[in-house]
């Protein structure tokens, strides 16, 4: 059973921004952005012309990605089309976690950005790790594989940053950092959901295994100008 209406989850980058995150708001009025040092994510409603924001964000960001329906983009901006899947979770994990698991701190910063610099770069921004909380596991005094949140309303907390380092890939340390974070978003009352590319078909499978299930394609438009 569904415990909340999920429309906030058809536009979540909308919904995070006049929600939670709304302090981290790049306000164009129908089209919003988070800044810059926390994700290249925006989004837009009623339909808008997005031309004029495109061009005015474009000054802060050389890349960045509308999530949502198809925007409008001035005649001298490139647009690509990127699908991803979202997938939602109604219960907890029946998975066993045998690693001690740490909530990363201002303190172990430079050890996750290290790790998402090798092996997750391309959405991750100076200040991503402040959106919500981060998961850690450590071997050696090394920062080997991490889970955190990000996109967040009131009754919905996105997984993202799923990420182990090449050498420590195979002990299903990602599977235990997944089952931790859904217990912690259960315990704030909250439905944990995550977006993935939907040819990226090795995670999609680890987390129908974990018992999430697709809720709906989710369209991330790249932005660049010519």
């Amino acid at each position: 059973m569904k415990p909340f209406p999920e429309d906030p989850l058809d536009n979540p980058v909308w919904s995070s921004l006049t929600n939670i995150h709304y302090e981290t708001c790049i306000d164009y009025g129908n089209i919003k952005f988070y800044h810059p040092d926390f994700t290249p994510f925006g989004a837009f409603v009623n339909n808008v012309d997005t031309c004029n924001a495109i061009e005015k964000h474009s000054k802060l960001l050389d890349r960045f990605f509308i999530v949502g329906n198809k925007p409008k983009i001035p005649t001298n901006f490139n647009l690509k089309k990127y699908v991803g899947l979202q997938m939602i979770i109604y219960n907890e994990i029946d998975y066993p976690i045998s690693e001690n698991i740490v909530e990363l701190n201002e303190t172990h910063y430079h050890d996750l950005m290290d790790l998402i610099a090798l092996v997750y770069p391309h959405f991750f921004k100076t200040k991503t790790n402040l959106l919500g909380r981060y998961w850690g596991i450590y071997k050696q005094n090394k920062l080997v594989a991490v889970a955190g949140e990000r996109m967040q309303t009131t009754n919905f907390t996105e997984i993202s940053a799923v990420a182990t380092h090449p050498e420590y890939t195979g002990n299903g340390y990602a599977k235990q950092l997944i089952t931790h974070a859904v217990k912690n978003i259960f315990k704030k009352s909250k439905v944990p959901f995550l977006h993935v590319d939907e040819t990226n078909l090795g995670p999609i499978n680890l987390y129908k295994k974990l018992g999430f299930t697709e809720r709906r394609k989710m369209l991330y438009w790249l932005i660049t100008r010519n």
